[in-house]
């Protein structure tokens, strides 16, 4: 039993550990997936499907179903010479009633629209890619707020580490020298300046874990999960194996132009006629035999049916304008990726000095430590001897201090700089 529950313990430990491990990948991801307007992608999707439902609908036949009563004071009749010839031989003519009304259907179906339904879909296909490829960006802006909360907490995390060891350094220097104040060799002015920058490292110490919690706050919002007991790693200083741009700001350009495109073919399908077929059927006075109409006022069951070309002329007055428009359109967005991928090579160029200047001062970091950590221990034993006084011990311990800091800053600062390489290329 008891090595059973050890084997449980382990366990239990070693899947806690997994769990409160947390990589900037993963915090990346899950601040994409958290984020609001994601649900944006499925509204894209289902408003294409309405909309695209919609335009083949268009090809559904037409029903009208309507009722009219219509009065004229001028209706169509026989010339007094004819009536009069007619009631000679007792034959009464009325004429066009004045009062008119019928129950009529009509029904339109559409056999050709010149291209103007395929060109329609186009569009709109076109229109949900680009504001796919706009949520992208937007997404992808979430990336670079991310990364700065994530590296602010490593360097907050590692002075607070190095903070505490220079605290367990003055708490042995303090007790030191409270000691040589009881023996007579040192003065109880430099066990309160020791004292005193003890304190201050303290009250500093606690600056920095509150503005650690704030950080990790705001990383749990932007992920969605409690941030505040992970461990957070840091990630491995690569460099991306490609330096050519793989922005989502690309795709977002080419799919405007896709719309401008898909535009100026539907202006193509405009110029063309269309061809439909058409019936018409009422039932009412009068109907289509005008002479029965005049001669009683009897309802009758009346239909038409035919076919139709309609051709709208306006078209050929605006094309040139409107594809100018939409051309020029394209023009300009062709400058904003020039534009774009223009600066995107002034920030690699920064990006990559920034990598090259750290790592170049990083080749002395250890060095430095080591030589500030020597000339400490070198004071602690001359303070012990009475050579230096406490003022110089505490300058000596805040540039080991100060070292140590650096050192940590420029590792941290060496993967932050190749991650927003990354961010710039999308890499």
């Amino acid at each position: 039993m008891i090595r059973f529950f050890t084997l449980f313990l382990l366990m239990l430990a070693v899947v806690t550990g997994a769990k409160g491990a947390v990589t900037l990948d993963y915090c990346l991801q899950r601040a994409e997936e958290n984020y609001p307007e994601i649900r944006n992608y499925g509204l894209i999707d289902n408003l294409t499907e309405l909309n695209l439902s919609e335009i083949n609908r268009s090809w559904l036949p037409k029903a009208t179903v309507y009722a009219q009563g219509n009065v004229q004071n001028i209706v169509p009749a026989f010339p007094d010479a004819l009536r009069n010839v007619l009631a000679s031989t007792g034959y009464e003519m009325k004429g066009m009633g004045k009062f008119q009304y019928k129950i009529a259907a009509d029904v339109n179906q559409t056999i050709w629209d010149g291209g103007a339904s395929k060109s329609s879909r186009k569009v709109e296909r076109a229109d949900a890619e680009a504001s796919r490829a706009a949520l992208d960006v937007e997404l992808y802006g979430i990336r670079r707020q991310v990364e700065s909360v994530y590296f602010g907490i490593l360097l907050m995390e590692d002075q607070i580490a190095q903070t505490l060891s220079t605290i367990s350094l003055l708490e042995a220097n303090l007790k030191r020298i409270q000691s040589m104040v009881k023996n007579g060799t040192a003065m109880q002015s430099d066990a309160d300046m020791v004292e005193a920058q003890w304190l201050t490292l303290r009250q500093s110490l606690a600056e920095a874990r509150t503005a650690t919690e704030g950080y990790r706050a705001v990383l749990g919002i932007y992920t969605g999960e409690d941030m505040s007991a992970s461990e957070l790693i840091c990630p491995d200083a690569t460099l991306p194996s490609s330096l050519e741009s793989a922005r989502p700001e690309l795709t977002l350009f080419d799919k405007k132009i896709g719309q401008n495109l898909a535009r100026e073919n539907a202006i193509k399908s405009s110029l063309m006629p269309r061809v439909s077929l058409f019936a018409q059927a009422y039932y009412g006075y009068p109907g289509y035999n005008y002479f029965e109409g005049m001669t009683n006022r009897n309802l009758s069951f009346n239909i038409m049916a035919g076919v139709k070309i309609a051709w709208n002329i306006e078209s050929l007055y605006t094309k040139d304008l409107s594809r100018k428009k939409l051309q020029t359109g394209s023009a300009m967005i062709e400058t904003d990726r020039d534009l774009f991928l223009y600066n995107i090579r002034l920030q690699t160029a920064r990006d990559e000095a920034a990598i090259l200047g750290i790592r170049e001062v990083m080749k002395e970091d250890a060095r430095i430590v080591e030589l500030r950590k020597n000339v400490r221990i070198s004071a602690e034993s001359q303070l012990a001897n009475g050579v230096i006084d406490a003022t110089t011990l505490l300058s000596k311990i805040n540039d080991e201090n100060q070292a140590r800091l650096n050192s940590a800053y420029h590792k941290i600062q060496l993967v932050q700089n190749i991650y927003q390489l990354k961010n710039t290329l999308n890499r």
